[in-house]
């Protein structure tokens, strides 16, 4: 429920709440939703709803223990602005972040609508950067939402990557991170679409950060993620905001 994490842009893992539904076809092989289903065939008893959403009370207030500072990815599992997150739970989260000012959270939505609905509401400290996925042009309108929200960092996962966005408005965006999709019945992602994004970002000296090819390498060839890795154009690209 909260470990270090093998995820290339964080450095732990906290999930005050597990599961989630779909809203849009970058859900379509949630590796969430598959690793719930395994959690739950195992036994753990965090996941005996499978990928039904559920609140972990007992673990709120972990990150206040963590003296060491990290940088932490808050529901890798889930969305904690999901429709059936009350709101009062959301705001415990982002007190217990805002108290632990030695760390740095990355909350990530597919849902920034709501973000904005309880913006003012919720303790947006300097730590807490807050992001929202993107797949395909069509879904371009998170951003526009995500740039009305409070946050001092406000960031793009676009991954996995479905299709061409030819212009990415990055105007209040502070970071980028791209990725192709892994896993069963993966969606292959083209070489150009990473490459524009990519040119975008240094146009607009945003922190560009590329997180894997995925199932398919930059030749198109089906592999492990491992084996196709995550260099683009002979460089790895690890970029941060500062």
């Amino acid at each position: 429920m909260a470990q270090n994490s093998g995820i290339e842009w964080t450095e732990a893992t906290w999930n005050p709440t597990t599961g989630c539904t779909k809203v849009s076809p970058g859900c379509a092989h949630c590796y969430a939703e598959r690793m719930a289903h395994r959690l739950q065939a195992m036994g753990q008893p965090r996941y005996d709803q499978g990928f039904d959403l559920k609140l972990q009370e007992d673990i709120v207030e972990l990150p206040l223990q963590w003296k060491k500072p990290r940088v932490i990815f808050v529901n890798s599992m889930s969305d904690l602005f999901h429709k059936k997150v009350p709101d009062e739970f959301i705001r415990r989260c982002f007190q217990v972040m805002k108290q632990a000012s030695q760390h740095k959270f990355q909350v990530l939505t597919k849902r920034p609508e709501r973000v904005v609905e309880l913006g003012n509401e919720l303790e947006w400290g300097d730590n807490v950067w807050m992001g929202t996925s993107v797949e395909n042009a069509t879904y371009l309108r998170r951003v526009r939402v995500l740039k009305r929200v409070p946050a001092k960092i406000r960031f793009l996962s676009i991954e996995p990557l479905l299709g061409a966005i030819p212009r990415l408005p990055l105007k209040g965006i502070h970071w980028v991170i791209v990725g192709g999709e892994s896993g069963p019945q993966s969606r292959p992602m083209k070489p150009d679409w990473v490459r524009n994004i990519r040119d975008q970002c240094v146009a607009g000296e945003v922190p560009f950060f590329f997180k894997q090819w995925g199932a398919f390498g930059a030749d198109g060839v089906h592999r492990t993620k491992k084996a196709n890795g995550r260099e683009l154009d002979g460089r790895i690209w690890s970029e941060m905001p500062s």
